[in-house]
């Protein structure tokens, strides 16, 4: 499947989901001590690193990028879908959504303080996970921190229905944490962190922190 095809599928099926979707994981972090603590962390790592803008990368209807603003962050949403960035945008007036795939981010290189994508690579097929680990380490400062969320496992499969149930077309892939780590580390970014986890979030989700490689070039 080309690029164009798995991401027009993507985008389609998240603009179907949207409404239903902001629904289902609005609560979702009253429910995850675990992942609040994982989320407070890094909005410390970003201050600690001299703090500026961050991104929230395949953001949905926002709430990632709520709380870190809560928590002090400046911080702004991109997602494929126009129909999530409407809805982030109706329920988050006050923060700044744009549409955009994490295929071809449209930042400045080294322009952001840190970067997170929760839960948002869970789409990417093997063989174009390179490519947008590239954009991550260009549009990061050296030494930004990265924040991954991801569904553990070893296996792809096909979604034809989802949230409210609603029609998809999406493959989801669980991934090892040890294999993201691999390609992180052939991207130019150090793991200086990892966890498992079970929670509302995920079934079984993997975390980890990295860190754009100091003098790594974009």
């Amino acid at each position: 499947m080309n690029t164009e095809s798995w991401l027009a599928d993507t985008r389609t099926s998240y603009d179907t989901v949207a409404t239903s979707y902001a629904e289902t994981v609005r609560d979702l972090l009253d429910q995850t001590p675990y992942e609040r603590a994982t989320l407070a962390l890094f909005a410390d790592l970003v201050r600690t690193a001299g703090g500026g803008p961050v991104a929230d990368v395949g953001c949905g209807p926002g709430r990632i990028t709520a709380h870190l603003s809560q928590l002090g962050v400046d911080t702004f949403g991109i997602d494929l879908s126009p129909a999530m960035i409407e809805v982030a945008r109706r329920e988050h007036p006050d923060l700044r959504f744009e549409v955009g795939s994490m295929t071809d981010l449209d930042l400045a290189d080294a322009s952001i303080a840190g970067l997170v994508a929760w839960y948002s690579l869970i789409h990417i097929p093997d063989d174009e996970i390179g490519p947008v680990l590239a954009h991550f380490r260009r549009v990061l400062r050296p030494g930004g921190p990265l924040l991954l969320g991801f569904h553990v496992g070893d296996e792809s499969r096909l979604i034809t229905q989802g949230y409210g149930g609603h029609p998809m077309k999406v493959h989801v892939h669980r991934r090892r944490p040890g294999r993201v780590a691999a390609w992180l580390d052939e991207a130019g970014f150090t793991v200086e962190a990892q966890m498992t986890l079970s929670s509302a979030e995920s079934r079984l989700g993997g975390i980890l922190f990295a860190r754009r490689q100091a003098g790594t070039p974009a």
